[in-house]
């Protein structure tokens, strides 16, 4: 796998180059990140079903384009995802995020997947800390670049 600006395009979430990942394609609706997505078979857990930490992954992401939204750039430090309803393979969701709370070093976040017909499937809440400036610096720089 390359290093620098390509190694973004192996994100599990959001990289078009990772032949395992979600490919998430997030759009902004106001501050809420957004992203359709279809469950693949090799996103599989119990048969038919999406694999409880692939939809929890799903959710990290989109909490993670939230505060890139509002241009704050930090990490999950804590997590919590409720499982509403199984989430079937090859059946369209939609899976969205955003910041709820800015309390300085931390922002609370929260997720949501929804059906095709809008049926709340799982949520989650999480805490994310603010990245170190130095840290940041190298993340603009990888992430300012859009070409391959």
């Amino acid at each position: 796998m390359p290093g620098g600006i390509a190694a973004r395009r192996y994100c599990f979430g959001c990289g078009d180059l990772n032949p395992a990942g979600l490919k998430l394609e997030f759009r902004f609706e106001g501050d809420k990140a957004v992203a359709d997505f279809l469950p693949q078979g090799k996103h599989q857990g119990y048969p038919g079903l999406m694999h409880g930490g692939v939809t929890s992954a799903a959710l990290d992401e989109a909490m993670g384009w939230a505060m890139y939204g509002v241009g704050v750039w930090a990490m999950t430090g804590k997590m919590e995802v409720k499982f509403r309803q199984p989430l079937p393979l090859h059946q369209k969701a939609t899976v969205s995020g955003e910041v709820i709370r800015n309390r300085g070093r931390w922002l609370e976040v929260r997720g949501e997947i929804r059906s095709e017909e809008g049926r709340l499937m799982a949520e989650s809440y999480g805490l994310f800390m603010r990245l170190p400036k130095e840290k940041v610096r190298e993340l603009e720089e990888i992430y300012a670049e859009r070409r391959p």
